[in-house]
């Protein structure tokens, strides 16, 4: 049974003649009669019954009609999906992205790509920048938003955003009303931290900074998200050096001072495998290419 079988039935299901659904199809009538005759013995049972009057569906042949409409609307449908994933109207991605990132991009990114195309569909995965660079090496991932300069072979990347890093500390803290913050005066203060595994590059980073102004940072909280490190600060647990844009969460409790001298740059890539093509893939990297600049000058 093949779709012009169909096409065929239902032309002589509806026209109930042979030579009126044959003009229809822009065909003769012998290539019908013959797909008709092929159809039928497809199925088994004849469809059609010639009298005195004319054509008439059989029992059968009514059974049928509604089964060969919704077969053929189904061909239809996924043929109209296919093509419009191929031109990139349709789709769904998988998107990863560090928790920063909602203060510092992924929000004007989403929604010029709704805007620009809101047939595609996203999902949304917070994960650390290591988990992103598995996930997307085994092709679970799209496209992820990473704070790291490991960019892995054979992908490719946007720089989304650049900022840099402030002290936080609990508000009651003696230095909280500084207008600036020299690292070194942070010696001797319990320390809460990004764990390293989540972003091993901004932690060495850390790290390295402070022992070039003569501070080993007494690490006694290590956390999986930047949003639980200031959390933890508001409490008391400790100070601790954090992305300039977590001054938008809006917890009480905590203070951010601007660190003097040079300060840190914190990263955001949007890295993706420069190998896939996919129509989808490419609309929402230009949405990201459309946000990035400006995003990038705001340092």
């Amino acid at each position: 049974m093949e779709l012009r079988h169909l096409r065929y039935f239902l032309a002589l299901a509806e026209e109930l003649h042979y030579g009126r659904a044959a003009q229809r199809l822009s065909i003769t009538q012998p290539p019908l009669s013959l797909n008709i005759q092929q159809l039928e013995a497809s199925v088994g049972t004849p469809l059609f019954v010639r009298n005195s009057r004319g054509v008439a569906l059989t029992a059968a042949g009514q059974a049928f009609v509604p089964a060969a409409r919704a077969a053929l609307d189904q061909v239809a449908r996924a043929s109209r999906e296919a093509r419009e994933v191929a031109q990139g109207v349709r789709g769904h991605l998988q998107v990863g992205f560090a928790g920063t990132v909602l203060y510092r991009g992924l929000t004007p990114i989403l929604r010029r790509f709704a805007q620009e195309h809101p047939s595609l569909r996203l999902s949304l995965r917070e994960m650390s920048s290591s988990d992103q660079l598995t996930e997307l090496l085994h092709d679970r991932l799209d496209a992820g938003f990473v704070h790291t300069a490991r960019v892995p072979p054979g992908c490719s990347q946007i720089l989304v955003s650049r900022q840099g890093f402030v002290a936080c500390l609990p508000a009651g803290h003696a230095l909280a009303r500084r207008r600036t913050l020299a690292l070194g005066q942070l010696a001797g203060e319990p320390f809460v931290l990004i764990d390293r595994e989540v972003s091993p590059d901004y932690h060495d980073r850390l790290i390295a900074l402070c022992a070039e102004h003569g501070l080993e940072p007494d690490t006694r909280v290590a956390l999986q998200h930047w949003l639980s490190v200031v959390a933890a600060v508001s409490q008391g647990l400790g100070v601790s050096l954090v992305p300039e844009a977590m001054r938008q969460v809006g917890l009480p409790g905590v203070v951010f001072v601007p660190l003097a001298g040079d300060v840190p740059v914190y990263d955001t890539h949007c890295l993706w495998k420069t190998e896939r093509e996919a129509p989808a893939l490419a609309a929402f990297l230009g949405a990201v290419r459309g946000i990035a600049p400006a995003l990038e000058s705001q340092l």
